[in-house]
């Protein structure tokens, strides 16, 4: 079994036939799936979706990318959205320096506000950070002292040590097609680094599709791909990536049932 820890399902893309896009999935061994929202016009369609499939979750949170629209959302509002019984995560949140498509100060109160309401759930945090290592790691440790909460950084791409630091802290690293990727040498050697109880695979679909399917639509199927390229990266079988990454899933993710 598989799991992929971070998919957009409501994309286009994949939501024009989803029904046939989970059956890939599942044919190819994917056993459970993360459904994420990047803003508060799809909490209610993630939500739907991980109610009518056994075998999809769902997060709510605000992209970093839509913090500027989403100032007045308040803390109320995420708190009561995560007490619906399948969604397991917040996010996805974060910091995006490369495209600041909103204020860094709009991201930075929102990036927060996810955090605050992660510690007092202790739902999982998923977290996208890009060009934006200092200051994504900044907050993460500055809000780790007031309390801790878990977390991930999900699709990682950043640096050798800004992983070493996240792992110092906690969080978990989650891998997605780009590893695959012929110019990802650099994180091809972090990922042979992860603690393996702090592995995550996901495809980030449909987006990033991996070696062998460059240049198509990225679906939930692909992650195992993903998950034959990394445990061939770490010299182990991909059986046993499989099981780990599950079992990593779900001991993250307590609010998941297998």
């Amino acid at each position: 079994m598989l799991v992929d820890s971070h998919c957009h399902l409501e994309y286009k893309g994949l939501a024009e036939d989803q029904a046939s896009v989970l059956a890939r999935a599942r044919e190819a061994g994917v056993g459970a799936f993360l459904n994420i929202s990047t803003r508060r016009s799809e909490w209610d369609q993630v939500i739907a979706t991980a109610a009518r499939e056994p075998d999809v979750f769902a997060s709510v949170g605000i992209h970093p990318h839509e913090a500027d629209a989403h100032q007045d959302l308040g803390r109320s509002a995420l708190l009561d959205a995560t007490r619906h019984p399948k969604v397991i995560a917040i996010g996805e949140t974060g910091l995006d320096y490369y495209y600041d498509k909103s204020d860094r100060d709009a991201q930075k109160s929102l990036f927060r506000m996810h955090i605050d309401v992660a510690r007092e759930t202790q739902l999982p945090l998923i977290i996208h950070t890009r060009n934006a290592e200092d200051d994504t790691y900044a907050i993460l440790a500055d809000e780790m002292e007031k309390g801790a909460y878990p977390a991930l950084i999900h699709c990682f791409t950043a640096s050798a040590d800004f992983a070493e630091k996240v792992l110092e802290l906690g969080l978990t690293i989650s891998l997605s097609g780009i590893v695959t990727f012929k110019n990802a040498k650099d994180l091809q050697e972090i990922a042979k680094t992860v603690p393996e109880d702090r592995l995550l695979v996901e495809t980030d679909s449909p987006f990033l599709a991996p070696v062998p399917h460059r240049g198509r639509v990225c679906e939930p199927a692909y992650v195992a791909d993903t998950a034959a390229f990394v445990a061939d990266l770490r010299a182990v079988d991909v059986s046993h990536l499989e099981a780990q990454t599950t079992a990593n899933f779900f001991n993250l993710f307590t609010k998941a049932k297998p």
